[in-house]
């Protein structure tokens, strides 16, 4: 590709969006370039505080518990208090519990903090989310939740390979790092982004209020929530399952860094002409590509001998995930009512955080009893099933919302009274 070709590629991918969708850009970048302490988390607690491998294990734990409970109660405070004032509570509450949690010694209060902690950075998903939906047009969003996804792992690449150095240093100076980054994401969510809810009509008004009743009694949402939890299962498979597999085979923790560090590198470089390439195909067919590509990917590894034959597989499953992550996303906006786009992304955001707590109970379970190689074979026929779920539940979506409706309208010129909270 010429450069020429490669410079009109990227001014097609960036073009077009609004400036608030650039600064909500931005505050992902910020936030995921500063994220140290999910990464080392587990360094800290047995190599500088000196606790057992099981306490560890425990604080990750409530940590991926408060994710967990914050995703439904962030989801319906976006709704009614509105996506700024969401993330000025969740990033400036995320600031000041990790700084708290650097300096806590007693093993209680540092459990109490990581599950506060992991309360409070999940609770402002749901918010991104809605409001990127609100501020961009629905032909446009796909590219929008590429973008957004590709600055994710942008910053985690970064942030994963300073927060070794950071440890090496000083750990206290990364919980101080990330705090400092998540407060500066809030100040800047402050001063350039205005609410983006859009406002209710009389007869929205009137009409039954969207509840966390109303978004379990749709099947078909539900059901795609059902679908996204099988694929998170399976893609959570390559920080959970995959090293332990790998331990056992001989491996080093450095060859797993090196096979795992290609899903990062590949994200990079590929989500921007990816993304060219699937953001008007039909996401019914992307969505069962990527999962069955997922479950397959993984499967693989079974037959993986090598750190080059499982940085192949990785190569598998990342393209599935750099195909299934913006599709999911546009999925549940066009299944979600305007008004309730918090809840709805709330209960989706909660799918992905419910995997991350079930998949190393079930890894290392299968791991232990049976061996890797089913744990594998698990993954193929999850993705199968889940690629299965989407071609039969996603025949009739409903049909994408023109530029002129309320969610595609740009956002006011200034802020809102705060009267709305993710």
């Amino acid at each position: 590709m010429s450069s020429a070709t490669l410079r009109r590629a990227v001014r097609e991918t960036v073009s077009g969006l609004p400036r608030e969708f650039w600064w909500l850009w931005t505050s992902t970048l910020v936030n995921r370039l500063g994220a140290f302490v999910a990464t080392f988390m587990a360094l800290y607690l047995t190599l500088d505080r000196g606790y057992s491998a099981s306490y560890a294990g425990l604080v990750v734990a409530l940590h991926g518990l408060g994710g967990v409970i914050s995703s439904l109660g962030a989801g319906v405070m976006t709704d009614r208090l509105g996506r700024r004032p969401t993330l000025l509570i969740a990033q400036s509450s995320t600031a000041l519990s990790v700084a708290l949690l650097g300096f806590m010694h007693d093993p209680v209060a540092i459990a109490a903090l990581a599950f506060l902690v992991g309360m409070a950075s999940n609770a402002s998903r749901p918010a991104v989310q809605a409001m990127m939906a609100d501020i961009v047009r629905p032909e446009d969003r796909v590219r929008a939740f590429s973008l957004n996804y590709w600055a994710i792992n942008l910053g985690f690449a970064v942030s994963s390979m300073a927060a070794g150095f950071i440890a090496e240093s000083s750990y206290l100076a990364g919980f101080l790092i990330e705090a400092a980054m998540t407060m500066a994401c809030a100040i800047l969510v402050f001063v350039k982004l205005p609410e983006s809810r859009p406002e209710r009509t009389a007869v929205e008004k009137a009409a039954e209020e969207v509840g966390l009743g109303t978004v379990l009694r749709d099947g078909r949402f539900m059901s795609v929530v059902g679908l996204s939890f099988l694929v998170a299962m399976v893609f959570q498979q390559g920080s959970v399952g995959l090293p332990v597999a790998m331990g056992e085979a001989g491996f080093t923790p450095a060859e797993y860094g090196l096979a795992i560090a290609v899903n990062g590198v590949l994200i990079v470089v590929l989500q921007i002409p990816v993304t060219r390439f699937i953001q008007h195909r039909d996401p019914r067919r992307l969505l069962v590509i990527s999962s069955v590509l997922a479950g397959y990917g993984f499967g693989l590894t079974a037959f993986a001998g090598s750190v080059g034959a499982i940085a192949l597989t990785v190569c598998v499953w990342t393209l599935a995930e750099i195909v299934n992550a913006p599709t999911q996303t546009g999925i549940v906006v066009r299944l979600s009512p305007v008004h309730g786009r918090g809840r709805y992304q709330g209960m989706y955001t909660m799918s992905w955080a419910v995997a991350g707590l079930v998949a190393p109970l079930v890894s290392g379970y299968v791991i232990d009893r049976y061996g890797a190689e089913w744990l594998w074979a698990m993954c193929a026929a999850v993705g199968t099933v889940a690629g299965l779920g989407y071609g039969l539940l996603m025949r009739r979506l409903p049909p994408e919302e023109t530029p002129e409706q309320p969610a595609a309208a740009p956002a006011p010129a200034a802020p809102r009274p705060a009267t709305e909270v993710a």
